[in-house]
């Protein structure tokens, strides 16, 4: 077995392993060179190097683990990947933009600090061109702090490092490694957990074992072991007029691992008055599917169709404190006519478009996502149809 981790700072890491006393090999992949969205993500690797699954289920794994080895030779003749600098160095004078993000990739796990000058200009380079490059605004963050830790930092490193991991998050709102990136240095109303609050307690543990513990080269700090506020309520007031996802970037829960119920209950005493709207999100048996509490709580934002009015049109819950949890979770508001709004119809019952923003795991144990649900809201009931 062989573990993945998406640090920036290799040493805690392994200060971590020391204190857990874990024996199997880490690698680093801090650039996110795999481009995971989210973790955790298990791939098996057959003996001859090639990839058989990705994510597998248990009978998937029990299947891999019970087939005979490939026979040598069996899977023909593979390139070497070995990594050549010479030879990316040369395709990187060419100035295409794929031949530089290897240059600059290679700069940055192998050219050591000295290098990371010129790791950050060629990133930069790519970005002239294409400056959506969600990947390559991210990866330059990461040069830009490393360079921070370095000796050969520079004033402003930790400034552009966080404002390209911003870039890089307004283009994929989904990548849960930018965003834990941003969230490690970020206010405590958007953390998920503290990031670093068990060094000290790990330290103490290794000391008690007649160990020195691994040394840090860049110590954490403030942000680092912050815990989350413990009530989140004032984000509503924070963004009441503005939407959360307006660009509709965050990818829709398409396999429904939670589902939603509405019921719209118009006035006994009018029924073009009001009307309240109550909503169910309930974790989808089936997919076994839970809440990720360690995340933001669950948002809902509605736009109120022409000649309507919402009380509210941004919802925050709060997350329980357990770091999951399979309850089901209500929204309640009412939607509200303007006087004309029955003289103006159309002939078309008005709609109110919302949408939900979570964050969900499949299965026990399973990938943790971001995801976003649309819901209709159909108000003919509240005008009397």
């Amino acid at each position: 077995m062989v573990g993945i981790i998406q640090e920036q700072h290799p040493d805690r890491c392994r200060l971590f392993m020391q204190w857990k006393e874990m024996d199997w090999p880490i690698l680093v992949d801090s650039l996110n060179l795999l481009e995971v969205t989210a973790v955790p993500i298990t791939i098996l690797i057959d003996e001859t190097g090639i990839i058989q699954a990705v994510r597998p289920d248990e009978s998937s794994l029990k299947r891999f683990l019970a087939e005979a080895p490939p026979e040598a030779g069996s899977t023909g003749s593979h390139e070497s990947r070995r990594l050549d600098p010479e030879r990316l160095e040369a395709a990187a004078r060419g100035g295409l933009p794929d031949d530089l993000s290897r240059w600059a990739d290679y700069l940055v796990q192998w050219g050591g600090a000295a290098r990371l000058g010129e790791a950050t200009a060629t990133y930069e380079r790519v970005l002239e061109d294409d400056p959506r490059d969600g990947v390559t605004q991210f990866r330059l963050g990461v040069a830009y702090r490393r360079r921070l830790d370095s000796d050969f930092r520079q004033d402003g490193d930790f400034s552009r490092a966080v404002d390209s991991w911003e870039k890089a998050l307004s283009l994929d709102p989904n990548q849960y490694i930018w965003r834990r990136r941003i969230q490690q240095y970020g206010p405590r109303l958007d953390k998920p957990y503290p990031f670093y609050d068990w060094i000290h307690e790990a330290r103490e543990a290794i000391q008690m074992r007649g160990e020195a513990p691994v040394d840090l080269r860049v110590e954490p700090r403030g942000a680092e072991f912050a815990h989350p506020l413990p009530s989140k309520e004032h984000v509503g007031e924070r963004t009441l007029r503005s939407s959360p996802d307006p660009e509709d970037r965050v990818s829709l829960d398409d396999d429904r691992l939670i589902e939603i119920s509405t019921t719209l209950v118009a006035s006994t005493a009018d029924a073009s008055s009001a009307v309240r709207v109550h909503l169910e999100f309930r974790p989808n048996d089936e997919l076994k599917a839970h809440w990720n509490n360690e995340a933001e709580g669950l948002i809902f934002w509605v736009d109120a169709p022409s000649g309507w009015e919402a009380d509210k049109h941004f919802h925050a819950l709060d997350n329980p404190e357990s770091e999951v949890s399979r309850e089901n979770r209500y929204i309640e508001f009412e939607m509200t006519p303007r006087e004309t709004v029955v003289g103006e119809s159309s002939g078309r019952a008005p709609v109110a478009r919302g949408y939900a923003l979570y964050y969900v795991c499949e299965d026990i144990d399973g990938t943790c996502l971001y995801r976003r649900q649309n819901i209709n809201l159909p108000l003919e009931r509240a005008i009397g149809e």
